[in-house]
């Protein structure tokens, strides 16, 4: 889920937030494992999204919730991630005044 954002002018046009369920994952330790590789697949490929956003002077609030059973290796969350910013690139780039 994403919204344009009325954040204070910042070096930073994307805040992100991670969730995993409890119910999914009962021990915290596996909640924190999934929001920490997500974290780290999202830091090592969110340039591509801030460059696109500051070319167009936009601010993006997104969360991001893992509903999988199963803890997922890094290389297939970084695929996912990667799918996730182009989908956000696609469309804030399509129609400048309207998400």
């Amino acid at each position: 889920m994403y919204l344009p954002a009325t954040l204070p002018a910042d070096k930073y046009p994307v805040q992100v937030g991670f969730s995993a369920s409890s119910r999914h994952f009962p021990r915290a330790v596996d909640r924190n494992r999934v929001k920490r590789l997500g974290r780290e697949a999202w830091r090592l490929q969110k340039q591509f999204l801030y460059d696109h956003l500051r070319g167009q002077s936009r601010q993006l609030a997104v969360f991001l919730i893992y509903t999988d059973k199963k803890i997922a290796p890094f290389p297939v969350l970084h695929q996912k991630i990667s799918v996730i910013l182009e989908r956000l690139k696609k469309e804030t780039g399509q129609n400048p005044g309207k998400i």
